[in-house]
């Protein structure tokens, strides 16, 4: 498992859907060393010809920071993305996302060219999709830890529910 849990859960959350997932690809190598920057999650579904790129973020910035930053990845991702991907039949278009935990989308829809996705509107994504797929016959694979403790948790809803709302 990657040591960014965001990107790890985003990662699995993608692949359980049927997409093709690269993660922390560098991109943009320098002549004199390093990389221009690294775009977190590229996926791709052969099915539907869907191509996203996923930038998740706990950061606290300013917008502008913020702005600058994903503005850069979301760049790289049209410059190089065709490229690590080719051979495969890609569409012209990348949807870009920038999935942020510590934001709002008051004053703000779009960062850096792509859309604003708020963690608790991908969890609730989740959760909903994951509230009919029970253990004894929908098991998330084992290899998405994360997703599979996500389906523990719907799964035993009123028991941590429960343990949740029990006074200290």
């Amino acid at each position: 498992m990657g040591a960014n849990y965001l990107e790890q859960l985003i990662a699995e959350w993608y692949e359980y859907k049927g997409y093709f997932v690269r993660r922390n690809i560098l991109v943009g190598k320098r002549v004199k060393g390093g990389y221009e920057c690294e775009l977190d999650i590229v996926a791709f579904n052969p099915e539907t010809g869907h191509l996203v790129q996923i930038e998740p973020s706990m950061d606290a910035d300013s917008w502008n920071v913020r702005e600058r930053r994903y503005k850069k990845k979301f760049d790289a991702g049209r410059r190089y993305i065709f490229e690590i991907l080719k051979g495969l039949n890609l569409p012209s278009e990348i949807e870009q996302i920038a999935v942020l935990v510590f934001a709002s989308k008051a004053n703000h829809g779009n960062l850096g060219g792509g859309k604003i996705v708020l963690v608790d509107e991908m969890l609730a994504e989740i959760f909903q999709e994951l509230r009919d797929k029970h253990l004894s016959n929908s098991a998330i694979p084992e290899h998405m830890t994360v997703l599979r403790s996500f389906q523990f948790v719907a799964e035993y809803k009123k028991a941590v529910f429960n343990a949740l709302n029990k006074e200290a």
